[in-house]
């Protein structure tokens, strides 16, 4: 029997990100994939026109009825789409504490819209402080986690190791932004790790929605946290290559991805 992963986050009909792309990465790792809604969307391709989220009593009783049927290898956590549900997505990762733990922070669309109020941000840390195996903010994010920009590559260390001493959670800081190559930077508490790529002119919907999927992927293995960044880097690089356009906006990660498990 497959081990289960799931995907507490938001809801993209054009399936490029939220809970969609997540279970299709689980997937694609050999896992099987389930999903709980914090929120729904009127979105595409190239922007989100509205966000709905759901009532936080009915987001937890999602979790509590799913537990209740199955047993989850990991969990990661995505858009919360409101501040209402930041209590319980403190529950759910609090009751998940013997499996791996991504947070995925996001705060804003890429189009600009607010996934979570900007004034919630201070609230949804102190919540998940100490709860999480990873963190993922890309740089705009951890400039709002920080209140504090960070834009170049120094600035990320410093912002990696500044979030891991404030919640006690290792942090990987997204470069996906920065001008030049790509760079990720992750600081596990101890020491820093380096992943440098070169940068592709085609935009690609769901990267960070994608990275962070297959991250908790190579963590539910067993892999070291260390190994499961450089893999999942690696194989989110080849995914972005294989991107196609299916509508007006940005490309959409293709699958299956032809890519030796």
């Amino acid at each position: 029997m497959k081990k289960i992963l799931l995907s507490v986050a938001g809801f993209d009909p054009s399936s490029g990100a939220g809970v969609l792309l997540d279970v299709k990465v689980f997937e694609q790792m050999g896992f099987a994939g389930m999903a709980i809604l914090t929120s729904v969307t009127a979105q595409n391709t190239g922007c989100v026109k509205k966000v709905l989220p759901l009532p936080p009593e009915f987001l937890w009783q999602q979790f509590q009825t799913l537990r209740a049927d199955v047993a989850c290898a990991g969990i990661k956590i995505g858009m919360v789409g409101s501040s209402a549900n930041i209590p319980v997505i403190g529950r759910i990762l609090r009751f998940c504490r013997s499996v791996p733990r991504v947070v995925d922070p996001v705060f804003k669309s890429s189009s600009g819209a607010w996934l979570l109020e900007k004034a919630s941000v201070p609230d949804f840390i102190r919540e998940i402080s100490g709860e999480a195996s990873l963190l993922t903010p890309n740089l705009e994010e951890a400039s709002l986690i920080l209140d504090e920009p960070v834009k170049n590559f120094a600035d990320m260390k410093d912002a990696s190791q500044k979030i891991f001493q404030a919640i006690r959670i290792p942090c990987l800081v997204k470069g996906g932004h920065l001008r030049g190559k790509a760079i990720d930077v992750l600081y596990d508490g101890s020491a820093f790790s380096i992943f440098e790529k070169g940068r592709m002119k085609k935009s690609v919907h769901g990267t960070g929605c994608f990275f962070s999927s297959a991250i908790l992927s190579f963590l539910a293995r067993g892999h070291s946290l260390k190994r499961s960044f450089f893999e999942a880097s690696a194989l989110t690089f080849q995914a972005i290559i294989r991107a196609r356009p299916l509508g007006r906006g940005r490309h959409i990660f293709a699958f299956p991805l032809s890519w030796n498990k």
